[in-house]
């Protein structure tokens, strides 16, 4: 897809995406003295910022961008941070966004319980909406993204993990605020209920696509391209697509050699590993699925009335092809 249309998207938003901005940044001002520096450091990282776009384009979707979806946008963006806080320190992760991550400054202590308070301060947030329900559509995707996590870390080295476990665990942990951020957008412009439904559906598939190029990121992509530390899932035995689907068509001696590989805890044979997906391509066949999944979301914006917004949500989507067919 053209950068071009992608860069139209964002333009589309751009003072609300910089109103979403300033209000992330000042949020650390909120925190107690003493908690501030901690708080301003993981927010002011920046970073793609692709939940509030989607978000915005969303309210923009069906009607007018409002500063209840500006507020939408700063919440999911600080659960999100939040869960990168914890997901950092469980992946023994150094980096992110090129810089050393809040486990990597000030230990494991402190950034457990900096990602506790950005979590409680989002969940706070959002009691300031009139509509009850939109508080509780947030604390649901917030306990649905931890309890992803949960379970994904429950069957870390777990040879048995099937392709529906892992889409079920990445439905969770990442398609959830992506479907929440599309579906609030449009529930915020009171959009009638197949609307809604449609831009729901449509962050959750692309939500899942994100993750599945993002682990197929981690096995081949690069730590400059990243901003952030790679190959975190193999050392902690997360079974990612890629891994799972040469895992599927391997057999007899030829399984049990990776078997071993995959379950050795000390060192993983990064290099031995990448060659065996290349050679399967397991890669490819897991950014096909991907694409795939895309498409899907796609289609499902048919429902929802033409208009910049709609153009800009499709943009985003070809944009992650683009991403996804550089990789793979």
């Amino acid at each position: 897809m053209a950068d071009g249309a992608f860069a139209q998207a964002l333009e589309l938003i751009n003072p609300h995406l910089y109103s979403v901005e300033e209000r992330i940044r000042a949020q650390a001002k909120q925190f107690d003295p003493a908690v501030e520096g901690y708080v301003s450091y993981v927010c002011e990282k920046g970073g793609k910022r692709l939940r509030p776009v989607l978000a915005l384009l969303a309210g923009g979707a069906t009607g007018k961008i409002t500063a209840s979806h500006v507020d939408l946008a700063v919440i999911v963006e600080l659960i999100h941070i939040a869960t990168l806080v914890h997901d950092d320190i469980m992946d023994g992760a150094e980096l992110r966004r090129d810089q050393p991550t809040a486990n990597a400054k000030w230990g494991n202590a402190i950034s457990v319980l900096l990602g506790d308070c950005l979590f409680a301060h989002a969940l706070k947030l959002a009691t300031g909406f009139s509509n009850t329900e939109i508080c509780r559509r947030i604390a649901d995707a917030a306990a649905e993204v931890c309890s992803g996590e949960i379970i994904q870390t429950q069957r870390r080295y777990d040879l048995k993990l099937s392709t529906a476990d892992y889409y079920r665990i990445i439905e969770m942990k990442t398609a959830a605020l992506f479907s929440t951020a599309c579906e609030l957008g449009a529930f915020i412009s009171e959009a009638n209920p197949a609307v809604i439904g449609a831009l729901k559906n449509f962050g959750a598939k692309v939500g899942t696509a994100y993750q599945i190029y993002d682990d197929c990121l981690d096995l081949a992509g690069t730590e400059e391209e990243a901003g952030k530390t790679l190959g975190t899932d193999l050392r902690k035995g997360k079974f990612t697509l890629p891994v799972l689907l040469m895992l599927q068509n391997r057999q007899g001696g030829d399984l049990s050699g990776l078997r071993d590989l995959l379950l050795r805890e000390d060192h993983v044979d990064e290099e031995a590993l990448s060659e065996m997906l290349k050679q399967a391509g397991a890669l490819q066949a897991a950014a096909q699925i991907a694409r795939r999944m895309i498409g899907e979301g796609r289609e499902s914006l048919v429902l929802v009335p033409e208009n910049r917004y709609v153009s800009g949500l499709r943009a985003i989507a070809d944009h992650l092809i683009g991403r996804i067919d550089r990789l793979a």
